[in-house]
């Protein structure tokens, strides 16, 4: 998905806010190695994103911004939101790098949920694990993982070790550890 992406001087907050009275959105461009960078993307755009993008996948989605004939591949890092308009306010973005590892956390899917032995018998899936945090290489950020609940009973669990890992992709945390169990009600 591609932003248009304009440099700014300042941080100051009524710098800020202007920007946000134009429709933009205040953002920070981070780069290993090199200072952060202030700039600012169409807030137009970046909402029309959000909204064509499945639940929870933003941290996996690669934007390119574009200034110019400039063109930088980002994942966004963090992103704040308006207490109680819920807009978005401001925006960090970290510059991919080609052969530079980075962390990203990876949503987390169950499949086979209508199927499940354990619900279909009154129980609940109950989610214990939402992303699974990785390292890889810019060109391997998967999109989700998905864990197969079909073959569960109540009382079961699956854990993260039942998640294939593509090649180039390396968990941050155990995978012992429990993502899903049907619950009893």
């Amino acid at each position: 998905m591609k932003l248009k992406m304009v440099k700014r001087l300042a941080s100051k907050r009524s710098v800020n806010n202007q920007i946000r009275r134009e429709g933009n959105i205040p953002a920070v461009l981070y780069r290993r190695g090199t200072p952060n960078e202030l700039v600012s993307v169409d807030g137009v755009d970046f909402s029309e994103a959000l909204r064509k993008m499945p639940s929870g996948r933003l941290a996996t989605t690669k934007f390119t911004l574009v200034d110019g004939d400039n063109h930088m591949a980002v994942i966004v890092k963090e992103i704040q939101y308006h207490p109680t308009t819920y807009q978005v306010i401001h925006l960090d973005f970290e510059v991919l790098t080609k052969n530079v590892p980075v962390n990203v956390n990876v949503p987390l899917e169950f499949s086979g949920v209508a199927e499940c032995a354990g619900i279909k018998l009154g129980g609940f899936l109950r989610t214990v694990i939402r992303q699974l945090k990785v390292s890889c290489l810019p060109e391997n950020i998967p999109s989700m993982f998905i864990i197969d609940v079909r073959e569960l009973v109540i009382g079961q669990s699956k854990r993260l070790s039942a998640i294939v890992m593509p090649e180039g992709v390396k968990p941050l945390k155990p995978l012992n550890e429990v993502a899903v169990v049907i619950a009893k009600r």
